[in-house]
């Protein structure tokens, strides 16, 4: 038991620090580019963007801790979280390659599997990445060709299109109120195309009143 709990307070003490260093290099980025340039961005910006963000980035930030932690342990939840991408790639490596070992999620031996999953799931993930800068260059003159214009001017709906669908198909019956009423509502106002930032507490809060409707009733 001495020695589980040095391991974990080892694992803690290491995770809080990486975690707040990596914290501290994504805001430095940033900010080391708008005291270089003297371009600072303005507040009500700045708060609009984050008004947009925060009910989905936060609240799904929250959950995933309460809901993986139990499975991934110690060390799996603090590298799964500093490396991101958590939901829709190192949790399910995890989760195959516990099955796969047949132990169970939250023991011992599921904290040591997961942790090695998704090692390894973010050092590929990372390779793939670096490939993908360095052989960019190779590709640049057709990227930037007059045929292939079209495919980046829907980059952002495409992205937005794929993430829809992940969050979407996990209950459609709670997504189905707050697309609807956004689309209509961008059909009849179509000046409100500017605003989706400030909208999406909206859809936040349609979406979780719709859930507790659906749920007194039993059809969740």
């Amino acid at each position: 038991m001495n020695t589980i709990r040095d391991y974990r307070d080892s694992v803690h003490f290491a995770g809080r620090i990486w975690s707040f260093g990596a914290l501290l290099m994504m805001l430095m980025v940033p900010a080391a580019i708008c005291i270089y340039y003297n371009a600072w961005p303005e507040f009500t910006a700045v708060l609009k963007g984050f008004v947009g963000v925060a009910p989905i980035f936060w609240t799904v930030g929250v959950i995933e801790v309460i809901t993986y932690v139990p499975m991934l342990g110690t060390g799996g939840s603090y590298l799964g979280f500093v490396t991101g991408n958590l939901s829709n790639l190192k949790v399910p490596c995890a989760l195959n390659a516990m099955e796969a070992a047949k132990v169970e999620p939250g023991s011992e031996e599921g904290e040591v599997i997961s942790t090695i999953a998704i090692a390894v799931s973010a050092i590929v993930t990372t390779v793939i990445i670096a490939l993908g800068v360095i052989l960019l260059a190779q590709i640049r003159p057709f990227l930037e060709s007059p045929v292939m214009q079209p495919a980046f001017d829907n980059i952002l709906p495409a992205l937005f299109g794929g993430l829809a669908v992940v969050y979407v198909s996990k209950n459609w019956k709670i997504a189905l109120a707050p697309l609807i009423f956004m689309v209509v509502l961008f059909i009849c106002v179509p000046s409100l195309a500017s605003s989706v930032g400030v909208l999406v507490p909206v859809g936040a809060l349609l979406a979780i009143g719709v859930a507790r409707i659906l749920y007194k009733k039993g059809v969740l």
